[in-house]
């Protein structure tokens, strides 16, 4: 199991490290010592806990789709010239760029302040760890 110091796990919560630390006194998380006597959490626990509070915006379009990864945000910038634009999205904490025909741009009626979903369908997707660990 990996574990985590508390300030890394206030981080992925977006939380202080005091709400870390209460969160531990209440019994949401458990914690345990490391080697050097440092209070850590279950890196597993966390992200549960991180998924469990996740609130997003509900999908307003009611349409039903296979893709899973959906991000409902709002449209922060758009560049565009004749051909093709750039669409940022603010989707919770997370920013979302897409290209796409300016065309595209126009028939969707987007600007900055319209709400929109990003959906996200893809074979490939890379995930990266901080640092290689040795199987």
């Amino acid at each position: 199991m990996s574990q985590i110091r508390i300030k890394d796990a206030a981080a992925f919560l977006a939380v202080s490290d005091d709400t870390v630390r209460r969160w531990i006194d209440v019994g949401v998380l458990e914690s345990t010592r490391d080697a050097s006597g440092r209070t850590v959490v279950d890196a597993l626990a966390v992200a549960l806990l991180a998924r469990k509070n996740a609130v997003l915006p509900v999908d307003p379009s009611e349409i039903g789709r296979s893709a899973r990864n959906r991000l409902v945000g709002v449209v922060t910038d758009i560049r565009m010239d004749t051909v093709m634009a750039q669409v940022e999205l603010q989707c919770g904490p997370h920013r979302i760029v897409s290209l796409m025909s300016s065309d595209a741009v126009r028939e969707l009626a987007l600007e900055p302040g319209s709400v929109a979903i990003a959906v996200v369908k893809a074979t490939t997707v890379i995930i990266e760890t901080p640092e290689a660990k040795a199987p």
